[in-house]
């Protein structure tokens, strides 16, 4: 692991995930952990979207299927900022096949699926820029200093 570096991600709270009405109880894990929360909407997605975000999927079967799935409800997309924000969400999130994931994770506690798993998490550094901007404009994010923050990460990690 590097050290400590304060960064970006991107979530989707997935149509399953809407319909099954968790979305407070996802919300509320990333705050908990202590995410703090940059950018937040409701909003459709759209065939272009989808093939651009899911262009790492399209010579796949599941593929039409994913989209179909995707476009079955509204979802809520997300920028949470912190130190290693990716990498926490992951471990949030847990695996993406809802049977494998452990207990405690959003996928482990209300997932048995593949395609159903509630939520993305950007997967890198990379990924996560390139989502945000894929999702947002500038103007839909917020900075701003959170008075937790010396309470939710020691000075050790607060430190370069």
């Amino acid at each position: 692991m590097t050290g400590p570096q304060m960064e970006r991600t991107l979530i989707i709270i997935k149509p399953d995930a809407v319909q099954r009405n968790l979305l407070g109880e996802i919300v509320h894990r990333f705050e908990r952990k202590g995410l703090k929360i940059e950018g937040l909407k409701m909003t459709r997605l759209d065939d272009q979207i989808l093939d651009e975000h899911y262009a790492h999927h399209k010579d796949k079967t599941f593929f039409e299927s994913l989209k179909k799935s995707m476009k079955s409800s509204p979802v809520i997309v997300a920028v949470l900022s912190g130190i290693n924000a990716v990498q926490a969400c992951r471990v949030i999130v847990g695996p993406t096949y809802g049977v494998e994931a452990g207990a405690g994770s959003i996928r482990g506690d209300f997932s048995m699926s593949i395609q159903a798993n509630l939520v993305h998490a950007s997967d890198s550094k990379k990924t996560a820029d390139e989502e945000i901007k894929r999702f947002f404009k500038s103007e839909e994010l917020f900075e701003y200093i959170r008075i937790d923050f010396e309470h939710v990460y020691g000075e050790e990690d607060r430190s370069p």
